[in-house]
């Protein structure tokens, strides 16, 4: 009796000439050697845990995912698989007797799974060997994956449950993906975003993404509203480079005195901190860099009253 897809301890997927044609196009557009070949790579595990998941009547959406993104996969090592309405699984390329798997930085955060994707030497079968929930401290033993069954049934839980959100995902705005409350500065600011435009392009590069967001602190600012600015953008080095200002809103030209801006760690550790003096039209936090899937928060306080927002790179 033929056994169950579902039950299989391991997959196999052929890569196609499409597949090896998808895995070249995204290559040819890295210029470093060694980041191509971990692009090819890449691509090739993504594709076969899309194959997979198709057979099992799971929808994927690869073209949402950051190793479709040629800013996103350039910038970052990231094999991710976007599974609709769950999360993304990260697919990574196994190459014959290996034994550990090493997993990016970037990819430890933000992940609903880990796929080990075994390539043979000819690069034309994938096997896929098993899964992991969690990251761990980066490196897993192949000896240790879970099943592909478990895999499965790790979907079907996710599919269940309450879906947690984990922070905002400055990632997807390289990808023009953002949150109904982080607006343009145009929405928010009107006419005052021109001056605001220029003093943080002293800041960020031309290839950077710029969002606003409108803070209320209520009675403590005497119903008077600010606005949170956040600048991104890619750097040389696979980091991130970030600018974080206050500025009025509602028509006002000055902040309050004493509202204190601070970046926060992910532990709560006090990194910088600025506060408003008499006459600020607005503050801002040093210029910060970080890498692809840490997380840092941002808080916005005045008197006794704050507001915080966790971010991941």
């Amino acid at each position: 009796m033929m056994k169950n897809l579902s039950e299989s301890l391991t997959f196999t997927v052929p890569l196609s000439l499409s597949v090896h044609a998808k895995a070249e196009q995204f290559c040819r557009q890295q210029r470093d050697h060694q980041k191509a070949k971990q692009v090819y790579l890449n691509t090739l595990a993504v594709s076969a845990v899309n194959f997979y998941l198709r057979c099992m009547g799971i929808e994927a959406d690869w073209e949402t995912s950051h190793s479709f993104n040629s800013v996103m996969y350039s910038l970052m090592d990231v094999a991710d698989l976007e599974v609709k309405k769950l999360g993304k699984l990260e697919c990574i390329p196994v190459l014959p007797k290996t034994q550990v798997i090493h997993i990016p930085p970037e990819a430890w955060l933000d992940r609903i799974g880990y796929v080990a994707v075994q390539l043979n030497e000819s690069l034309r079968e994938a096997m896929l060997l098993g899964f992991s929930e969690t990251a761990g401290s980066g490196e897993l033993l192949i000896s240790q994956l879970r099943s592909l069954e478990d895999l499965l049934e790790h979907l079907r839980h996710i599919q269940q449950s309450e879906p947690v959100k984990l922070g905002v995902h400055l990632s997807q705005w390289f990808e023009n993906i953002f949150e109904a409350s982080w607006q343009s500065l145009e929405a928010l600011l009107g006419k005052n975003q021109e001056n605001l435009t220029f003093s943080f392009r002293t800041n960020i590069s031309e290839a950077g993404v710029q969002r606003a967001k409108l803070i209320d602190l209520g009675v403590q600012l005497g119903s008077q509203s600010v606005v949170l600015l956040v600048a991104i953008a890619p750097e040389a080095d696979q980091k991130v480079g970030i600018v974080v200002q206050v500025h009025p809103a509602d028509g006002e030209t000055h902040l309050p005195s004493n509202l204190r801006l601070t970046l926060l760690s992910q532990s709560e550790e006090n990194l910088q901190e600025v506060s408003s003096r008499r006459q600020d039209n607005y503050i801002q936090l040093r210029r910060f860099r970080g890498e692809p899937g840490e997380s840092f928060k941002i808080k916005v306080a005045f008197g006794t009253v704050s507001m915080q927002e966790t971010f991941i790179i």
